[in-house]
């Protein structure tokens, strides 16, 4: 892959690798569908790269496992990202997910080039058409009050999360919903089945109760139903996907590209997801967008995390994606972009024609406050690293 640089005689080499661990307490706290434990604290890795007068940034996972192999990187040109993420891949094979290094290095790279991020991968447009991804479970009639606000935003779809006990719970919801808001916005679910908290253990849906969902809300015209099996159910996804009407999404944290390719070989999804930051990095998910998309299936990542994560997915979905819409976290008041985005200047809102557009600045386009994020500072996990 070729990146476009400038016109200077040699490209800086990268310096610096610095990472810094940041969290905003939440209070009230924020009670997500897929987590038994109310969350009380947001936080996040920032991973900052410098190559002579230029900076990069990225944000994501912990980036646990990383300490001692910054020489890897150190004294290398930024644009070998094929490199570097053939690296990175090892690397996480042994630890934890290391793709927030890649972010930084393609911010790295558009600094240097010049060049916004979305344009670098493809360029097909600036403009991001998002759909309002809600992270919470409410009461039927709470829920449909909500969407009708979502669908006067101009909002042209919602997510609903499913994890009741009793899912003919969850369907009451949509059937309010749908009520609500009419055939005009589309209705998006996520029954939260393909992975868990480390401190869940209930039993994830066999393959009858995913059929008998995805049939109840093809009735209600749902789009699309995510994560309706364990993501490793490639067989069970595809049998799933060929006898119901609904869109079957999934894809948004397999660790391994072999997995994602595994979904394409065996037909299991309609709608691919995965995370750049917390699934494929930016040059595969580009790479898996365009596989999937020749497939005829529809590419729209998976964004919730911090502010960066989001516009890292925005970056991705703008230059290469075709898909309708693409997800926007936001369910206030427990999910708002102030809290999402507190990493940011300022958060990211849709404009008065419900689009996100990305800025024409290098990279990501945006310049991190380090002097205000100071508050929010914290050790690594397990405690401060030695020396």
């Amino acid at each position: 892959m070729t990146v476009l640089k400038t016109d200077r005689t040699m490209t800086p080499l990268l310096e610096a690798i610095e990472i810094r661990h940041y969290r905003l307490p939440l209070d009230p706290p924020f009670h997500a569908s897929w987590d038994p434990r109310p969350r009380t604290h947001h936080t996040t890795t920032l991973v900052r790269v410098r190559a002579g007068e230029y900076e990069g940034v990225g944000a994501g996972d912990a980036m646990l496992g990383f300490a001692g192999h910054e020489s890897l990187f150190l004294g290398q040109d930024p644009f070998a990202i094929e490199r570097h993420v053939h690296l990175l891949d090892n690397l996480q094979f042994h630890y934890g997910r290391m793709w927030p290094l890649e972010l930084a290095l393609w911010d790295l790279m558009g600094q240097i080039s010049g060049l916004p991020l979305w344009q670098m991968l493809g360029g097909r447009t600036p403009h991001v058409r998002p759909y309002a991804s809600t992270g919470s479970r409410l009461p039927p009639a709470a829920r449909a009050e909500s969407a009708q606000q979502l669908q006067a935003m101009g909002f042209p779809a919602l997510k609903i999360r499913f994890h009741a006990a009793d899912v003919r719970q969850d369907i009451a919801v949509v059937q309010a919903v749908r009520q609500a808001v009419g055939a005009e916005m589309e209705i998006l679910v996520d029954a939260n089945q393909g992975w868990q908290m480390p401190w869940d253990a209930a039993a994830p849906w066999d393959f009858k109760t995913a059929l008998w969902v995805a049939d109840a809300l093809a009735e209600l015209g749902v789009y699309w139903l995510e994560e309706p099996l364990h993501r490793h159910d490639f067989h069970g996804l595809a049998a799933l996907r060929q006898r119901t009407k609904v869109r079957i999404a999934g894809g948004e944290g397999n660790r391994e590209f072999a997995e994602l390719r595994q979904y394409l070989q065996h037909g299991s999804l309609d709608v691919y997801q995965p995370d750049v930051v917390w699934s494929t990095g930016i040059l595969r998910g580009r790479d898996l967008a365009k596989m999937a998309q020749a497939a005829g299936a529809i590419y729209s990542p998976h964004s919730w995390g911090d502010g960066l994560v989001l516009l890292a997915n925005l970056h991705v979905a703008a230059a290469v994606s075709t898909a309708p819409f693409i997800e926007y976290p936001y369910d206030p008041p427990g999910w708002t972009p102030e809290r999402r985005d507190f990493i940011l200047p300022e958060p990211i809102y849709p404009d008065a024609n419900g689009l996100i557009t990305l800025s024409s600045k290098p990279g990501l386009g945006v310049t991190l406050e380090w002097d205000r994020l100071a508050e929010f500072q914290v050790d690594p996990p397990g405690g401060k690293p030695p020396g």
